[in-house]
C-alpha cells in the first residue's frame, strides 16, 4: 500500500481514506460502495471509477480497489463489462435502470401472487412498499453465503445430503444452541431444537399438536399480527384477543379468558413495539406454571438501537415456553430457515408432526447457516445490517416529526417497523381509508385496524427496512399529504 497522505480523498462518494482503519481497507471500501448501492446513491447502470483512477485519488493500492469491486460482483451488486468497466446492476425489487419501463401487473396477477394468509387488499404493487415484515433483501450477504457454500460442499459427506434427522442437521442444531445462548440467553441443548421452515411452520406444528390434545383456543395479542391469526385459524385454533397496553399483554385479562395457551411477541410487540414489562413477565410465568403454555415469537430480535437487549422469556422457564424464531429478518424470508425450542413434554409429538409434513428441512441451507454461525459471518452481517437499519429508522422518524408533529410514534427503539397513531386534534381519521389514499399515491402501508380484533385508535404500521433514507423521507411527505387531504374532505 502506498502512503495515503493527509490530504488524499475522492470526489466519488466523498470517500476519505483517513476514515478507514489501518487494516481492513478492502472491507471499508466495499462497505461504502455497498451502502451507496443499497441506499440508491449509486443507481443501476452507474459506472464505478476506473480502479487505477480511484486508487490514485485515494492514495492506496490498486489491488484494494480490484478486490472491493470483486466483492460487489460476488454479491450480485455490480458487473464487469467491456469498455464500460464495472457497473452497478439492477437489484431484485429495487429501482429499474433509467429508461426501463415494465408493464403493470393486472389486478388478477396481483391477487394471484398474494400470499393466501395475508389480507389481499393490502398486497399490491407500490412505488414505496412500507409493509411491516419486509426486510432488506438487497442486503443479503451473497459473498459470505457463497464462501460458506463452497466450504460446505468441499466437506459434506454423502450422508449429509440424505433425508437425515427430522429435527434438522445436528451441525446446525449445535451451532444454533450456542448462538441462541449468546445472543438471546436461551437455555437449550442441540437435542431440544427443531429446525423448521420459518415461524409459520412452528405455529403450524404447535397448532396440530395442541389440537390433538383437545385445545381449541389460543390467546393472542390485540393488536397483533393478522397473518399469525390467519395461520393459527387455518390449523384449527381459535385466536382469542387479549388487550395490549404500554407494558405488553394484560395478564389479568389473559387469566380471565380461561385459555391454556398464549402467543406473544414479548421482546418487541407487533405492532406497537412495546416490551413486556418485568412485572408482566413474572405474572405471565406464574400463569403458565399451572400447566399452561406460552408461545414466544422472537421475530426481529436482531435489531435494537436505543435500548439494552431484552433476553428471551424462554430463558426464565424453558418447560413453560415454546420459543421460535427465524432468519427471515436477519437474512431473507425466502431462505425458509427457522427454529423451534419447545418444552420437552411436547418435543416428541412436534418431531413426529415435522417428519410427517416434509421429512425434514433442506440439507444444504442448514449446513451453510451452520457455517455462517461458526465462522462469525452471521454476527458480522447482523452488525452491519443493524447499523444500516438504524440510519433508515432515524430518517423516517425525523421526517415524520417534521411532516406530522402531532402524531404519536411508537416502537422506534428496535425492530424494522414503527407505529404512528393519530390524536383527536387531527380529526376523525379512518386508517383503512387513509391507507387506500396512500396506495393510490404509491405508498403501501398497513392500517393499524388491520391488526386489531377490537376497536382501537387509528394508526399506520410502517416498515422501513427495504428503502433508502431518501425514499423514506418521500414516503413521510406523501403520508402527511394524504392526512391533510382527508382533513379537507367534507
Amino acid at each position: 500500500m502506498t502512503d495515503r497522505g493527509p490530504a488524499r480523498g475522492a470526489d466519488f462518494l466523498q470517500l476519505d481514506p483517513a476514515a478507514a482503519p489501518s487494516r481492513g481497507l478492502t472491507a471499508w471500501l466495499a462497505d461504502a460502495l455497498r451502502t451507496a448501492i443499497i441506499d440508491g446513491h449509486l443507481a443501476p447502470g452507474t459506472a464505478l471509477p476506473a480502479t487505477r483512477a480511484l486508487a490514485e485519488d485515494l492514495g492506496i493500492s490498486r489491488g484494494v480497489i480490484v478486490e472491493a469491486y470483486q466483492r460487489l460482483r460476488e454479491e450480485g451488486l455490480a458487473g464487469a463489462r467491456r469498455r464500460t468497466g464495472t457497473t452497478v446492476l439492477p437489484r431484485p425489487g429495487g429501482p429499474a435502470p433509467p429508461g426501463h419501463r415494465e408493464a403493470p401487473a393486472s389486478a388478477a396477477e396481483l391477487q394471484a401472487s398474494s400470499p393466501v394468509l395475508l389480507p389481499r387488499p393490502w398486497r399490491s404493487a407500490a412505488a414505496i412498499d412500507l409493509s411491516p415484515g419486509v426486510p432488506d433483501l438487497a442486503g443479503f450477504p451473497r459473498a459470505a453465503w457463497l464462501r460458506a457454500e463452497r466450504a460446505v460442499l468441499a466437506e459434506a459427506s454423502p450422508a449429509d445430503l440424505g433425508y437425515g434427522d427430522p429435527r434438522g442437521s445436528a451441525r446446525l442444531r449445535g451451532a444454533l444452541a450456542g448462538w441462541l445462548a449468546r445472543t438471546r440467553g436461551l437455555r437449550a441443548d442441540p437435542d431440544d431444537i427443531i429446525v423448521v421452515a420459518g415461524v409459520a411452520q412452528s405455529l403450524a406444528l404447535l397448532a396440530q399438536v395442541l389440537r390433538a390434545r383437545s385445545e381449541s383456543g389460543i390467546a393472542v395479542e390485540d393488536p397483533g399480527s393478522t397473518g399469525t391469526r390467519s395461520e393459527l385459524a387455518y390449523w384449527g385454533l381459535d385466536p382469542v384477543p387479549v388487550p395490549v397496553d404500554d407494558r405488553g399483554m394484560r395478564v389479568a385479562a389473559l387469566e380471565r379468558s380461561g385459555l391454556r395457551t398464549a402467543l406473544l411477541t414479548p421482546a418487541h410487540q407487533f405492532p406497537t413495539g412495546v416490551v413486556l414489562a418485568p412485572e408482566r413477565r413474572q405474572q405471565l410465568l406464574d400463569w403458565a406454571a399451572g400447566g399452561r403454555l406460552i408461545i414466544e415469537d422472537d421475530y426481529d430480535a436482531e435489531y435494537r438501537y436505543d435500548r439494552a437487549p431484552v433476553p428471551a422469556l424462554q430463558a426464565s422457564a424453558p418447560e413453560l415456553i415454546a420459543y421460535t424464531g427465524s432468519t427471515s429478518k436477519a437474512l431473507a424470508p425466502g431462505m425458509r430457515l427457522g427454529w423451534l425450542v419447545a418444552p420437552r413434554r411436547l418435543h416428541a409429538d412436534l418431531v413426529t408432526a415435522k417428519h410427517a409434513s416434509d421429512l425434514g428441512s433442506p440439507a444444504l441451507p442448514q449446513l451453510i447457516l451452520a457455517q455462517l454461525i461458526a465462522t462469525g459471518e452471521l454476527e458480522r452481517h447482523t452488525r452491519l445490517a443493524r447499523k444500516r437499519q438504524r440510519s433508515r429508522r432515524d430518517a423516517l422518524l425525523a421526517a415524520l416529526r417534521e411532516q406530522l408533529p402531532a402524531v404519536r410514534v411508537q416502537g422506534v427503539a428496535a425492530g424494522l417497523h414503527l407505529l404512528i397513531t393519530f390524536p383527536r386534534s387531527l380529526g376523525e381519521i379512518d386508517d383503512a381509508a387513509l391507507a387506500g389514499r396512500l396506495q393510490a399515491a404509491g405508498v403501501l402501508v398497513h392500517p393499524l385496524s388491520m391488526h386489531c380484533q377490537r376497536p382501537g385508535p387509528p394508526g399506520l404500521v410502517l416498515g422501513y427496512a427495504a428503502h433508502s433514507p431518501g425514499q423514506l423521507r418521500e414516503a413521510a411527505a406523501r403520508i402527511a399529504a394524504a392526512v391533510r387531504s382527508g382533513q379537507a374532505e367534507p
